[in-house]
């Protein structure tokens, strides 16, 4: 049944891409509703999967490459929804919702097997870190299909052709301040995620190389980002490309740091 409801969340997920995509094969208006109504199934289907894994494993799907995987794609799917409900908007769910997809795809591959999880305070502690880890990974995800997008559409505009990506892509500033709020959402969630990953490595005397390798380049890149729109003025184009272009930085090192051997079950 688990298996069965990640199925059915990855053709959600697929399906409001496909919607989303719609306008720029012929022209009607953003199918909203159907988009948001696929993803809000999806993300029910994919909690219910979610709960049935806990319920089978006694802990939290947090634990081990698979659930680590579903749980990411869980939540970049919640926020991507509540994104367009609030926005009433389509256009994120082009890049976010095949992203998610593509994680879920690949946790169900990997196996969805949870390694053991250390309890009390120890696994409170732990679990705090994976959890607020996740949390920005979705946020800065959200954040770089907002900058790949002001990016096309800012070309658009500069090339003066107005076709379908000008009609239905939000305003520039819709899409700046999506990027800009997800990048700070982003950078509180990964700054609280490192904090707890170090001080339970010095209490604990646990530390994995690759996964220390990966979750500080994650955390300085949306540490450079934040800082620059915050403190040094970033415009709205530097801030967007940045974003993009750090996070896909972030996913090749996640695949180099996976391929070098990092320990199985250990690193996300």
């Amino acid at each position: 049944m688990v298996s069965l409801a990640h199925l059915v969340a990855i053709g959600c997920y697929a399906a409001a891409a496909l919607f989303a995509a719609a306008p720029f094969v012929r022209p009607v208006g953003p199918p909203v509703r159907t988009v948001v109504a696929l993803l809000g199934v999806g993300v029910a289907t994919h909690l219910a999967a979610l709960v049935g894994l806990a319920s089978a494993s006694g802990q939290l799907p947090l634990f081990g490459l698979g659930p680590a995987l579903t749980s990411a794609a869980f939540l970049l799917a919640l926020t991507l929804l509540c994104v367009e409900a609030l926005a009433r908007e389509v256009t994120l769910t082009l890049l976010a919702a095949p992203f998610a997809a593509l994680l879920a795809v690949l946790a169900l591959a990997a196996g969805l097997a949870s390694s053991a999880e250390p309890s009390g305070a120890r696994g409170v502690w732990l679990v705090a870190h994976v959890a607020l880890s996740f949390a920005g990974i979705a946020a800065f995800a959200t954040a770089a299909a907002a900058g790949a997008m002001y990016l096309v559409q800012r070309r658009e505009l500069k090339s003066r052709r107005f076709g379908s990506v000008f009609r239905l892509f939000p305003p520039l500033a819709t899409l700046d301040r999506v990027n800009h709020v997800a990048t700070l959402v982003a950078w509180l969630g990964l700054t609280g995620g490192v904090v707890l990953a170090t001080s339970y490595a010095i209490v604990y005397h646990r530390a994995d190389a690759p996964k220390v390798v990966w979750a500080i380049s994650a955390w300085l890149s949306v540490t450079a980002v934040t800082f620059g729109r915050v403190l040094a003025g970033w415009q709205a184009r530097r801030a967007a490309l940045l974003t993009s272009v750090s996070f896909a930085a972030v996913l090749v090192l996640y695949v180099v740091m996976r391929a070098i051997g990092a320990a199985p079950g250990r690193f996300l």
